[in-house]
């Protein structure tokens, strides 16, 4: 340390004379100083790159097949989006697209639907809300001898209808039994229907989100008072919303949902903790065959009955070997007590 100590001035000397020389400055007169780099006034006193924002978007980034976006922040964080331009280019959100039609897929016979359907509902990028958390007060099926293609359930004149998924609009207009009615087209190939609304807020082509609003709830059309009537279809055939949402607590079933064919079945009722997840996901064609045609066999047992007058439901319960009990189980609403209105379709078996 003390040969190094010992070093330092010899060495300081050979630099003065160093530069001296390449100066051509006489070293008595040399002055050595620190070397120094001015700062441009725009660069700040910390390292910028490290700041954190606000959380301002500053860029977004394509992934994969493009459908689907990253958005940087500022504050060096960053989420995922859907890229609609992308969208807007598949086939899905092109054909059979028609704005004036509640089924514009009237000529997709069902036999010619897989057996089975994996539909994913929600994912990293979307999400669902619940269109009415509470008790559905009619179900899907069939309702007074006629098919009942949805879930009711209440909602007083002027309630906001949010949309339960990501999607886009493409029916918005008064149409018939339904009213003013909406229909969503999703991602995943499903449509939801929103019926008997007061008002429209969205139109045709427009794009969605879940928890958008899109009109009034209402009672307009064929209604006995205000209610929402939800649906929901896959190529134009209509299931039981029940199997993918459970209404009371407000929340979907699960978020990858198999759709065997036999729930396009008017006929077919979710029926709660009926099968589990693992048994649905690998049944066998066979097996769902077999479903289908027990399905077709009680439909072709089903009976009905026309009310004309002077009926009453003992009289009919002995026509048809039945009980009134009976009668009234297969009839949603009906009661012992019930007025007939002559015309109305009643089912016996």
């Amino acid at each position: 340390m003390k040969k190094l100590a010992a070093l330092v001035p010899l060495l300081l000397s050979l630099a003065v004379h160093a530069q001296t020389d390449s100066l051509g400055v006489a070293s008595d007169n040399l002055v050595v100083t620190a070397d120094t780099l001015n700062r441009p006034d725009y660069i700040a006193s910390h390292f910028a790159m490290f700041a954190k924002g606000n959380g301002a978007p500053v860029d977004t980034l394509d992934v994969g097949d493009g459908r689907v976006q990253i958005v940087l922040r500022d504050d060096n964080t960053w989420y995922l989006i859907k890229n609609i331009e992308a969208l807007e280019d598949e086939d899905l959100f092109r054909q059979n697209w028609r704005e004036h039609l509640v089924n514009p897929y009237a000529g997709t016979v069902l036999d010619s639907i897989p057996y089975r359907v994996t539909i994913c509902l929600v994912d990293s990028v979307s999400h669902f809300v619940c269109p009415h958390q509470g008790k559905v007060f009619s179900k899907f099926g069939i309702r007074r001898g006629r098919r009942h293609t949805g879930c009711d359930v209440p909602y007083p004149t002027g309630t906001p209808v949010y949309c339960a998924f990501d999607g886009r609009v493409r029916l918005a207009e008064r149409h018939k039994g339904y009213g003013n009615v909406i229909i969503v087209r999703h991602e995943n190939g499903l449509e939801t229907l929103y019926g008997h609304l007061s008002r429209i807020d969205v139109n045709v082509g427009q794009w969605v989100h879940a928890g958008d609003l899109l009109g009034l709830g209402g009672s307009t059309g064929r209604s006995s008072g205000p209610h929402l009537h939800f649906e929901t279809r896959y190529l134009g055939h209509a299931f039981d919303p029940e199997w993918i949402i459970d209404f009371p607590n407000g929340v979907l079933r699960k978020n990858v949902f198999v759709l065997r064919r036999s729930y396009l079945s008017p006929h077919s009722k979710y029926v709660p903790e009926s099968i589990d997840e693992e048994e649905e996901l690998y049944m066998t064609e066979e097996q769902i065959k077999a479903e289908e045609e027990r399905i077709a066999k009680e439909r072709a047992a089903m009976k009905y009955h026309t009310i004309r007058s002077g009926d009453t439901l003992s009289g009919i319960a002995r026509k048809y070997g039945t009980t009134v009990s009976h009668i009234c189980s297969l009839n949603s609403g009906l009661k012992p007590t019930t007025i007939l209105s002559i015309g109305r379709k009643i089912r016996v078996h």
